[in-house]
Formats: structure tokens, sequence, C-alpha cells
């Protein structure tokens, strides 16, 4: 266990206050076992490290563990949470729990043996946690660390710290608070900027040269380790669903015919969709339906987005600009919680607040979604609206 100690130390200079995610305010850290899920580079071991260092004081009470680490070669998970219980410790963080293969069997019995003990552990996004050999669903409490926002872009990249905004703030005082923001700051370039680079904390690292390979990497990493451990893709199927994705970024927003996908990439029906449902589990599409109800809800995705900006510039080096907005939109809706359907007319329906919206440039009207009493649209290129219009960036300030 003494490596594990030595590598967490070695760890810990990398780590630093200066910069908290949203999500960190949010965990209820007293918890006796919670998960973090997250696409790969959001932050998660940061997040992690951070509890360890500056809320736990990084005491021999806690103890930091990735499950790749050479120790768990020939020790077991079980065994790390019985030694260490015996020695007094009390807060266990266990990164990558996915890629341990008996994880969901032995947090089960860590949980029931070792009352005393909490347990925080991050895993990909496509990991589903209740779907385990055992049944974790009353024992462990679940959160999702997302991309950046675009204030948190701002605050990471340009030190510039800006308060979240509520959905409702924005629906019914975007233009005071829009003014307010650009008396100190230029959005509009900042948000092209955000769009390209923003949405992964390695932005910090380097150009947009070095940022869009990293970005490759990561979208590679999730369909050829993330998918591999949690669904078992053998390398032909990796081969297959990566070029079902380079399908879906030629022409994004995209409308599947599944039945068309089958017979080009000559495969079952029912494996098209299980691909689908594991691109967007694993965080790298968003996939959208049709405001329905009943049995049509759980039939294909009507529309298919990229799950972020910046993948549609690391899959395209010439981006739609219209997908760059809805995909933006919907991004942001999506990652502070919101539901979201395709309506009949307009971009998007988010089905809590009973909201239609229509996004677009500086010149898009409000006329496709006029009928509906609540109905705005999403215009970029504007610093500050008015009535139903409302700046596209001001958005990035829900989180």
């Amino acid at each position: 266990m003494e490596e594990l100690r030595s590598y967490q130390v070695n760890l810990f200079d990398q780590v630093t206050d200066k910069f908290y995610r949203s999500l960190y305010e949010t965990v209820s850290w007293d918890q006796r076992m919670i998960a973090i899920k997250g696409l790969r580079g959001v932050g998660k071991t940061t997040l992690l490290l951070q509890y360890l260092k500056y809320q736990l004081q990084a005491g021999d009470n806690a103890l930091y563990a990735t499950l790749d680490h050479p120790w768990f070669y020939t020790h077991s998970l079980y065994e790390l949470a019985e030694t260490f219980h015996t020695l007094g410790g009390q807060y266990l963080l266990l990164d990558e729990i996915h890629k341990y293969p008996q994880w969901s069997r032995e947090l089960k019995v860590i949980y029931d043996g070792f009352p005393k003990l909490k347990v925080v552990f991050t895993a990909s996004s496509a990991l589903d946690i209740y779907r385990g050999e055992s049944d974790l669903s009353r024992r462990v409490l679940t959160y999702e660390l997302t991309g950046l926002s675009f204030r948190e872009f701002l605050l990471l990249d340009k030190n510039i710290d800006l308060p979240k905004l509520h959905l409702d703030d924005i629906l019914n005082n975007h233009r005071n608070i829009a003014i307010e923001i650009s008396e100190n700051l230029k959005p509009i370039p900042l948000f092209k900027e955000y769009l390209q680079r923003g949405y992964l904390p390695i932005t910090t690292e380097g150009t947009l040269s070095t940022y869009i390979p990293k970005v490759q990497g990561i979208i590679n990493n999730v369909m050829e380790f993330d998918l591999s451990f949690i669904e078992g893709y053998s390398t032909a199927s990796q081969v297959k669903i990566k070029k079902l994705l380079g399908i879906i970024a030629e022409s994004v927003p995209f409308e599947p015919n599944i039945s068309s996908l089958a017979r080009k990439m000559n495969l079952g029906r029912e494996t098209i969709n299980s691909f689908l449902q594991h691109l967007f589990q694993g965080r790298i599409v968003n996939l959208l339906k049709k405001q329905s109800k009943g049995i049509a809800a759980l039939q294909k995705p009507d529309k298919i987005y990229l799950e972020n900006t910046n993948f549609n510039y690391a899959l395209n080096s010439r981006p739609d600009m219209g997908t760059l907005r809805e995909t933006f939109l919907l991004n942001q809706l999506r990652n502070m919680g919101k539901h979201i359907e395709l309506p009949v007319k307009g971009d998007f329906f988010v089905t809590e607040d009973e909201l239609y919206l229509e996004v677009g440039g500086k010149s898009k009207s409000i006329d496709q979604v006029s009928e509906f009493d609540r109905a705005i649209v999403a215009a970029d290129d504007i610093e500050y609206g008015f009535d139903r219009k409302i700046p596209l960036w001001l958005f990035g300030f829900l989180y």
C-alpha cells in the first residue's frame, strides 16, 4: 500500500486550489459512497485530489488510488479496503473504477462490510453504475462531471470570475445581465474561442493547434479503451463504431435512417441502435427524440449531434456555424440537467419549463415559434438582446 501512498504524494504537486469545478460545491461529500462519472479529460481526477488535499488535508485516514495502477495486478480492491480500514482509514478515493473487472461486486462488499469507511469513486460516463453484477442503487449517490461551461472557461483560462445564472434569470432579465457583463469584457470573441477550445480543462495546456489533437485522442480513447472495458468491444467492433461516428460527424445534425445505416455498414438494426446508445453514454454524441408519449419514446433518435462543439472542430476542420450554435445550446442545457426534446416547430423544447427555443444568427426572428407563449430565440453574434431574443453566449453561464 506504500506504493499507492507514494503515487498520491507525487500527484499532489500538480493540484492547486485556484480553480474548482462548479460540481465540487454540489457533491454531498458526507455520503458513504459517491460516484462521479464523466468524459475523459473533464477533471474527475483533479476533483478527487482537491477534495483529498484541501478538504481532508491529506491525512493518514484518507487514501487515493487509481485502479489502473500496477499495485492491482497482484492485489484486489477488497484487500486494499480491508487493510486500509484496519489501519484506521476513513476515506477511500478510487479513480477509474471501470478498469477493475469486479468493481460492482467488491464495492458492494466494501460498503456492507466497512460501515465507517466512506468511498468516492470515478468512472467513465459510459459506465452504468447500477447495471453491474451487484445492486448498488441503494448504496451509491451518482454525479456527472461535464465539460466546462463558457463561464467556467472564462474563469479557468482568462481569470474572469462571473456568477452562475439560473435559466429563469436569463429568460426574465437577460438584457440587463448581458449589458452588465459586456461592460467589462467583449463576450463574442471569447465565446468563439470557447466553441473551438474551451470545453475541457486541458485548454490551459497549449494553443488550438495542440488542443485539437488532444481532443481527438480523447475521442479515440473512449472508443478504444472505455467502451472496450465496459461493453467488451472487439477490435472489429471498435472499427465499426468509429466508422459510424465518422458518418455522423460528416453531416451533423444527423437524422439517422437506421435501416439505411445497417445496410451500409453490414450490421443489424439493433447493433446500430446499440452503438448509438454507447456513443451517447460515452458522451461522444447527444441524441434527440421528438416530443412523444408511450412506446414511441423508446424508438430510435430523430436527430444526432456531437456532444460538444470542440468535438465538431476535432472531427471536421470546417464545421457549420449553425450546427455549432445548436450543439452548444443543447450541450449546456443538458449539462445542467434539463430534458430536451425535438419539437414540431423550433429547434429544442425544454420539457420541465415548457420552453421552445429557436437558435440562429443575429438576424434570426421569433416567427417560427411565435405562436407559443413560452418561446425564445437564442441568437449568436449579439452582445445583448431584447424581449424574446437572447444572446446565445449567455446560456454558457448556467453552471
